[in-house]
């Protein structure tokens, strides 16, 4: 059986075009030029074209043509975008396992995705999958395979599984030949850019990065593994490659572009254009950037469904703008705006609605949820055409600029990601002892969720309007189900017990009032023990302060009360809080320079983390 069910149509004409067309041109004008640079070696388009058309062959004799998927699951990003680029000259389409994902996880998109053959070397590569040669043959034979026409699979991604388990977004051939096309055209890109590689390889922003930088004869640059770097690692990483481009999340950009401002350092000379995207902007940040570095920023709006980003804003951002706008639409794009499923004028509100080319066909064995997101046009010229429901709000401009506006429903984003909180409250309902839950970003940074819990038993609740923040094994109890069964960033990091959610006048959750609580509650821990007085002695033989360690621990997580032997990840620490607290450690403390983030899972409480600044338990990964 195969994993995606192709459309009725006939043979492709050889003369149709397809999305390998841009890479064979870059090959054959750009031959001797860099297609992808790791950090061990460089390989010319013509490297990487012989190493690909090897694979391919491969990957033909193993099942793998259109209509069928090939699975990726490489420890290293290098590997992973020679098998999207194997995978297409094989006449398939791929997909790319995501190695944070946890086991059962992983095991259900395998299940689901029915890959003719899988390519892999990481830990978490399914078994049985293969390990190609990493050397190019100038031997090697040509790709064999029926040659796959434009409405043939590309790639199937899946999304955050806002509303139950993830959707795998099938994207068709043609629809990414003319994104990759659009966006080289819109960003000017050109054989000399260099597009450094950052997002999670089972992110659809991996799929901006690469194939707009080949379809110029630009080099993609790839990391060495898939660890997230901090932002001054990301700093030097784009410096020491001499990158141009590089895509960022809303929140990782404002932790660049806060160390930036306080190392008063510039971004690299060689760096020209930023892409942002993923969260609603905040003006304030994008001016101060506009006005003292010298890269350029590009925001963008899109969505999986809609082949990545839509829309481009690379405008000078007026000083009276209170939205940053997410831009025009790319060409073979279509935005509109519309109330009830009609469109309304220029300057009303309404929601977004994409059409055009660059729409998927829809979700991998999922009709119900493509037959209700994916909708007939009828204020279309063409009888078949199709634009698909957002779930955002916005308005166009007087200057023709989309404006983002919220949310339809109550769907959120976390760190880039597309939330709807039901499915995490449902998670903590299963697992017993909670009879309600509520779930939402944190007012203040809006990057780790926030769960209040009302417990199935009246006698283990707080008194009313109390918010007790849960520590140790009661938060661990809750904590460790949803950790099994859903990615990082959709695990709430603060629980709170309430005995009541309370209620707004429109009879909903009010998350104002409960934000007070928690506020209310910050200087008692939940254990009930009194608050921990301040520490100023030093850590073991005194050369580091523990005081000073935990001081910025409290900061970067605004937890007045947390104690030495108190756990970051307990308290709501995550990713990019980690990325901030290694940045204010490395300002006051030099023993600092050489820490990173990983550093924070074998020493994740202030004592061992002052130990580790010794030097004394813990070396520096």
């Amino acid at each position: 059986m195969t994993a995606v069910t192709e459309p009725d149509v006939p043979e492709p004409d050889v003369t149709e075009p397809d999305v390998l067309d841009l890479w064979e041109r870059s090959v054959r004008e750009h031959a001797e030029g860099p297609a992808l640079v790791t950090p061990h070696r460089v390989l010319t388009y013509r490297d990487a074209d012989r190493l690909t058309d090897a694979w391919a062959a491969f990957l033909a004799e193993h099942g793998a043509g259109p209509g069928e998927l090939v699975g990726l699951a490489f420890g290293d990003p290098a590997r992973t975008v020679l098998g999207m680029l194997a995978a297409l000259k094989a006449g398939a389409g791929f997909t790319v396992l995501d190695d944070r994902l946890p086991p059962a996880a992983r095991t259900a998109l395998v299940d689901r995705t029915a890959a003719a053959v899988w390519l892999g070397d990481g830990a978490h590569a399914p078994e049985g999958a293969h390990v190609p040669s990493g050397e190019p043959d100038a031997a090697a034979p040509a790709r064999r395979g029926r040659r796959a026409g434009g409405s043939d699979v590309a790639y199937v991604l899946f999304t955050s599984g806002s509303t139950g388990r993830p959707k795998g977004t099938v994207i068709e051939r043609d629809a990414l030949r003319r994104f990759a096309s659009a966006v080289a055209s819109r960003l000017e890109l050109t054989a000399h850019d260099r597009w450094l590689q950052v997002a999670s390889l089972g992110f659809d922003v991996l799929i901006e990065e690469v194939f707009p930088a080949f379809a110029a004869g630009a080099a993609v640059v790839c990391r060495e593994d898939t660890r997230a770097l901090d932002a001054e690692e990301l700093h030097i990483a784009l410096a020491r490659t001499r990158s141009t481009v590089v895509e960022l999340s809303t929140q990782y950009w404002l932790e660049y572009a806060r160390w930036l401002d306080g190392s008063g350092t510039a971004t690299p000379e060689t760096l020209r254009t930023v892409v942002v995207g993923g969260e609603r902007m905040d003006p304030v940040p994008y001016r101060r950037w506009q006005a003292r570095q010298p890269a350029a920023l590009a925001h963008v709006y899109g969505l999986t469904e809609c082949t990545v980003s839509s829309t481009f804003y690379t405008g000078l951002l007026p000083s009276d703008a209170e939205e940053v706008p997410l831009g025009t639409a790319l060409r073979d794009v279509e935005i509109s705006i519309r109330q009830d499923g009609r469109p309304v004028p220029d300057g009303a509100t309404g929601e977004i609605h994409i059409g055009g080319p660059l729409l998927a066909r829809g979700f991998l064995d999922d009709e119900e949820a493509t037959a209700r997101r994916f909708v007939p046009d009828p204020y279309a010229a063409r009888p078949d055409a199709r634009v698909y429901r957002t779930g955002d709000l916005g308005r166009i401009g007087p200057d023709g600029q989309l404006v983002f506006l919220g949310r339809v429903d109550d769907q959120v984003k976390i760190r880039g990601h597309r939330l709807e909180p039901a499915r995490v409250e449902r998670a903590l309902c299963e697992g017993g002892g909670v009879g309600q839950a509520v779930v939402f970003p944190d007012p203040q940074t809006g990057t780790v969720l926030w769960a209040f819990t009302v417990p199935a038993d009246p006698a283990t609740a707080p008194l009313p309007g109390e918010a007790v923040r849960l520590t140790g094994a009661d938060r661990d109890a809750l904590v460790a189900p949803l950790e099994a069964q859903l990615p990082d960033w959709a695990v709430p990091r603060v629980l709170y017990r309430v005995s009541v959610l309370p209620k707004n006048p429109h009879g909903k959750v009010d998350k104002r009032r409960l934000a007070a609580w928690a506020a209310a509650a910050s200087g008692t821990p939940a254990s009930s023990t009194p608050a921990p007085a301040p520490v100023t002695e030093a850590a073991g033989t005194g050369q580091e302060p523990l005081g000073t360690v935990l001081a910025l621990f409290r900061e970067v997580l605004d937890a007045p009360a947390l104690g030495p032997d108190d756990n970051f990840f307990d308290h709501g620490g995550q990713s990019l809080l980690a990325l901030r607290l290694l940045a204010r450690l490395r300002e006051s403390q030099p023993a600092a320079a050489g820490l990173r983030a990983s550093a924070l899972f074998t020493a994740p409480t202030p004592r061992l983390l002052a130990d580790a600044l010794a030097g004394r338990a813990v070396a520096h990964p």
